[in-house]
């Protein structure tokens, strides 16, 4: 089910990408940009996992200089049933953590750099188990592709928006543009669209990957006591990040920020937490 989600998101996205063309630059912009679409999803799919690292900055972490981290993962993993992840780091003191790829063979846990200084061991057990949910639930093939998708919408979107400002798009006598106003009126919506996508993936996984995750960390505590360490963290400090990613990590990254709080990809940590209080692992 989530690989066609997958496909489907992918469908959406070209098509979203083939009117921006059009509106822009008509007919022949449409099937222009409709080869970059493509070129776009296969390098989403088959290097979603590497984009997003790279998007949020992240880097490899040897066993050596994480063994903690490794004898974590690797237990919880062999409990999960799932190959070990990769594992990486994120600079950011904002505690948090994320997984990504496209199956659980080709897949990744990130912890940011903040998470185990503030977390003890049972809650940090209990966001791994979270994120290696992720993995064997096959969560992480549609949020991954969804990333590196509105990463790229929203950065071509800002790009075409100056361009009709500075008069680049088509009119309606040249090959069918929609001229400035639609340029313009496409740009604003991209980002939008995303961003949508993105909240219509998310909402639902984070449920089941908490009860997933709880099972496999054997108690739902340890997850239900760091989400709202987590949440609290997330206010107080800041984190750089592409919000094209936001929805990667376990608690919004963002939600400092008044507008990044409007369109939250999460559900609410009150209602993540309640329902694991309520479990019976």
């Amino acid at each position: 089910m989530n690989t066609l989600k997958a496909w489907l998101l992918m469908g959406a996205l070209t098509v979203l990408l083939v009117l921006i063309g059009r509106a822009l630059f008509g007919p022949s912009g449409a099937m222009f940009f409709f080869i970059i679409a493509m070129g776009m999803n296969f390098f989403s799919y088959f290097y979603s996992d590497k984009i997003a690292i790279k998007m949020t900055r992240s880097y490899p972490v040897s066993e050596a200089e994480a063994p903690e981290l490794y004898a974590i993962v690797r237990r919880l993993s062999q409990r999960a049933g799932i190959p070990m992840p990769k594992l990486y780091v994120t600079p950011s003191d904002q505690p948090n953590a994320f997984a990504t790829g496209r199956n659980p063979s080709h897949s990744a846990v990130a912890v940011t750099e903040g998470i185990m200084r503030l977390l003890n061991r049972s809650e940090v057990e209990g966001v791994l188990a979270h994120e290696l949910a992720h993995i064997k639930n096959r969560d992480v093939l549609i949020g991954t592709i969804a990333a590196a998708l509105a990463g790229a919408i929203t950065m071509m979107a800002n790009a075409f928006q100056w361009a009709a400002i500075f008069g680049m798009g088509g009119n309606d006598e040249e090959e069918g543009g929609a001229g400035m106003v639609g340029g313009l009126l496409m740009a604003f919506l991209a980002p939008l669209a995303a961003m949508i996508v993105q909240m219509a993936i998310s909402r639902s996984r984070e449920y089941g990957a908490d009860a997933t995750g709880a099972r496999i960390a054997g108690s739902p505590d340890g997850l239900a006591n760091a989400l709202l360490k987590l949440e609290s963290a997330a206010h107080r400090i800041p984190m750089n990040v592409n919000p094209a990613t936001s929805h990667l990590f376990i608690v919004n990254p963002l939600s400092g920020a008044s507008l990044a709080r409007l369109f939250s990809t999460h559900p609410p940590i009150q209602d993540r937490v309640e329902r694991l209080r309520n479990m019976r692992v």
